[in-house]
């Protein structure tokens, strides 16, 4: 049986979400959207995991370019890893069990960061290191910046 406030969630998401705050926090849990709510709370753990993956990727990729084009540097590109650091430390801190995937994506990030690099720069696969030259705690720390090979 669909619940008034199912039809909600199809038709006014932003008012399915008060409805369902002010559900919870009346106790009132016979008028929750459980289905919806569910799925709702699982897309969040994937999307904070998604946003993991491709912060760290875009950190990954900017700090090979640092390293390996270091003729072409520019603010912007500082810029742009600090931003993916300080957004990485932000969810890091709110949800620090995500500290384990970070490590398990490493490699995974890493590899297509430097597919992202290659088209971004034109410098051929091979000038980047088949394996990660930078540690998690490098990439990481706010104030390291890779010299030249």
């Amino acid at each position: 049986m669909r619940t008034k406030l199912s039809a909600l969630y199809e038709t006014d998401f932003n008012l399915w979400i008060e409805q369902t705050i002010n559900y919870l926090k009346q106790r009132d849990f016979s008028a929750l959207d459980l289905d919806n709510l569910i799925e709702e709370i699982s897309d969040m753990g994937r999307n904070n995991r998604r946003e993991v993956f491709s912060r760290l990727k875009v950190l990954l990729m900017h700090l090979l370019k640092w390293q390996y084009q270091s003729e072409k540097r520019t603010n912007s590109w500082i810029n742009t890893i600090d931003e993916q650091r300080e957004q990485l430390e932000l969810i890091l801190k709110d949800s620090p069990s995500l500290k384990p995937y970070l490590g398990d994506i490493f490699s995974e990030c890493y590899q297509k960061a430097v597919r992202a690099a290659v088209n971004e720069t034109n410098l051929p696969k091979p000038t980047f290191p088949v394996d990660c030259p930078f540690t998690q705690e490098q990439v990481l720390d706010m104030d390291y910046f890779p010299d030249s090979p």
